[in-house]
């Protein structure tokens, strides 16, 4: 049984850092691209950044150059905007959807983890 559980979330000011993490578990996740996503409310659920196996990384454009992606699956955000706030997910995929931080190039999803930044 596939598990992701994210850990990291929280409050944070503007201009300020947190650093996300996921769990894996249930498969050998290094074979797989693992992304993070984020879900607004009202808002649909948008890739944020992605990490394939061999180490390549994907960002969004509007975190590009404040988030980073780490190959032990952490999301390292710095520079927070209200515009950040969201529940952020991590993902397990696999293929060119998952490189290109499309949703459906994700199987295996956590449960989220609350951003909050004013």
């Amino acid at each position: 049984h596939v598990q992701l559980v994210e850990s990291g979330g929280g409050a944070v000011q503007i201009g300020g850092s947190l650093r996300l993490s996921c769990a894996v578990s249930g498969y050998t996740y290094r074979t797989y691209c693992m992304g993070w996503f984020r879900q607004a409310l009202g808002k649909e659920r948008e890739g944020v950044a992605a990490i394939d196996s061999d180490g390549t990384t994907s960002y969004a454009a509007s975190v590009k150059g404040r988030f980073t992606i780490s190959p032990d699956k952490s999301l390292q955000m710095d520079n927070l905007k209200p515009e950040d706030s969201a529940m952020y997910y991590c993902a397990a995929g696999r293929g060119v959807d998952a490189h290109l931080l499309r949703p459906s190039g994700y199987g295996y999803w956590g449960q989220g983890t609350q951003v909050t930044v004013s």
